[in-house]
């Protein structure tokens, strides 16, 4: 019955169970991993090439089985932001079990043994490099993946195959700092151990790490204050792990959010536009009327500009061939319309506040627009 001692002791076994699994699936992924660490020379770890080969390998099969259609199976009716949730809950739970897992496996010395890798032949990487880097492209690759879902959830377009969007991938998945990063991990570690850290994650066991490229020395050093203080260990590893996977999620979560506001803004204004082509002209006038354009900005147009097509096959090649748009051009154009441009005004308001709010520029043109628009 609900409530009974039974119950409560099946209950139990079952959130044993699903511990026992998640834990079996961490270690055997790191076990894959293992396997291909012990394929990278001292030199590929050294020189960063082994973020370059985990990038590949972390992707190549995965993308194919991470899709929209995956997750809303998996999720059947809950919006994309309980998804996104979800999905940093389960990648920080995993972190924490693989940090519970690596750190039993290190002694005070790993400082030492990372330092000692500048000395390495090229071919050779000392077991405890081994076991570091185990630690290091676990929580990397569950990071990138990470990042990878959200973006899909949020029905971005991210071609892995396409350097352009690899590396918006990739500095989206690890845009935090590497100092911000670990200044931030130190709220979790005892006030008497804190001045510890900040010295070893500054001192000369670093020195290995200055030759990396800025992403690999940036992972680097943030992996390394987890492992650098005896009797501290255990702990920090799994909270560090946990912090730098949560905060990864919610960065990559705010920027691929941002954009899918910006392309469901988009999608609304075509579809309630009754001028997409005047809308388009409005819309270009608007996004140049300060002199900047913002990234925002861009990606708005260009969804604007691919829905009109798409939908009213509008494909504006005098548009598209403007250097400096001219309002007086817009103007003739508005002039040139009849019937209500309620439409095109209400299209312009929203463009101009994409970037934020209207600045003083925005403002004197919406209000031209409007009085030109409805003068008619």
């Amino acid at each position: 019955m609900p409530g009974s001692a039974a119950d409560a002791t099946a209950d139990d076994a079952d959130d044993a169970a699903y511990d026992a699994a998640d834990r079996e699936a961490v270690e055997q992924e790191r076990e894959r991993l293992r396997e291909f660490v012990k394929g990278l020379s001292a030199d590929e770890i050294k020189s960063g090439g082994w973020f370059t080969k985990l990038c590949a390998q972390a992707l190549r099969s995965y993308t194919g089985k991470a899709t929209w259609e995956y997750f809303q199976e998996k999720y059947k009716g809950v919006p994309a932001d309980g998804v996104v949730g979800q999905q940093i809950k389960l990648a920080a739970k995993s972190a924490m079990i693989e940090g519970g897992i690596t750190s039993s496996l290190y002694t005070g010395t790993i400082a030492a043994t990372i330092g000692s890798l500048g000395g390495a032949s090229p071919a050779a990487v000392p077991a405890g490099v081994v076991t570091f880097m185990v630690d290091l492209t676990f929580i990397t690759q569950l990071q990138l993946r990470l990042a990878h879902d959200i973006a899909v959830i949020y029905r971005i377009p991210l071609d892995v195959d396409d350097p352009e969007d690899m590396m918006k991938l990739v500095r989206v998945a690890f845009g935090i700092k590497a100092g911000e990063t670990a200044r931030g991990s130190l709220k979790f570690v005892p006030a008497l151990v804190r001045q510890v850290i900040k010295k070893i994650y500054s001192g000369p066991v670093l020195a290995a790490a200055k030759s990396l490229p800025i992403i690999g020395k940036h992972l680097l050093q943030r992996n390394i204050i987890k492992f650098g203080i005896p009797g501290v260990g255990i702990p920090l590893t799994i909270l560090v792990n946990r912090y730098t996977t949560v905060a990864a999620g919610r960065h990559a979560q705010s920027v691929f959010r941002g954009e899918a506001e910006v392309i469901e803004l988009a999608d609304t204004l075509v579809r309630r536009t009754r001028h997409p082509r005047l809308m388009l002209w409005v819309a270009w006038l608007v996004i140049n009327a300060d002199g900047k354009i913002a990234d925002t900005e861009s990606l708005l147009f260009r969804q604007l500009t691919r829905l009109a097509r798409e939908r009213h096959q509008v494909d504006d090649e005098r548009l598209a061939h403007v250097v400096t748009i001219d309002p007086a051009d817009v103007w003739e154009r508005i002039d040139a319309e009849s019937g209500d441009l309620s439409d095109v005004v209400d299209a312009a308001e929203r463009v101009a506040t994409v970037d934020g709010d209207l600045n003083a520029q925005e403002k004197a043109l919406i209000a031209e627009l409007r009085y030109r628009c409805e003068r008619r």
